[in-house]
């Protein structure tokens, strides 16, 4: 996934922790995931979504959505992959179902979330057809 932490959408997890999580713990969630500031070059900014890179919240959060993202992606899509394994900060899938539909596949996983973007590229040393999806910020692992 593209920028991973900045894109993660906060109202977006928040309802998803409320279908786990009771009130109280709710609350914390929603106080840490929006009193995001950042300082740079002596001045104060409010990150207004995603969650914060050095939050040690970040990565389970984040985790936490894409983990319920892949899950509804991979459902609602007709040709799925045989296999689908996430790995810090790519994404390895096998692919049967010919050359061009992965790149219908990668649509279809854009087109989900405006804020949810993954690219794509060919694995070129594996024996069958095996594509990863690429992502430009660590995604550490849970």
């Amino acid at each position: 996934m593209v920028f991973l932490f900045t894109k993660v959408p906060i109202v977006d997890s928040l309802e998803l922790l409320s279908h786990h999580f009771e009130d109280d713990v709710l609350a914390f969630f929603k106080q840490v995931l929006t009193s995001t500031y950042i300082c740079f070059d002596g001045q104060y900014y409010e990150q207004m979504d995603g969650v914060a890179i050095c939050s040690p919240l970040s990565p389970v959060i984040a985790n936490f959505f894409m983990e319920d993202f892949e899950k509804k992606s991979i459902e609602q899509t007709t040709h799925k992959p045989v296999c689908w394994f996430i790995y810090i900060d790519g994404t390895l899938f096998i692919w049967l179902y010919g050359q061009e539909k992965p790149t219908e596949f990668l649509n279809h996983l854009n087109g989900l979330h405006n804020k949810v973007q993954f690219t794509i590229k060919k694995e070129k040393k594996a024996t069958f057809n095996s594509w990863t999806l690429i992502s430009t910020e660590k995604r550490t692992a849970p």
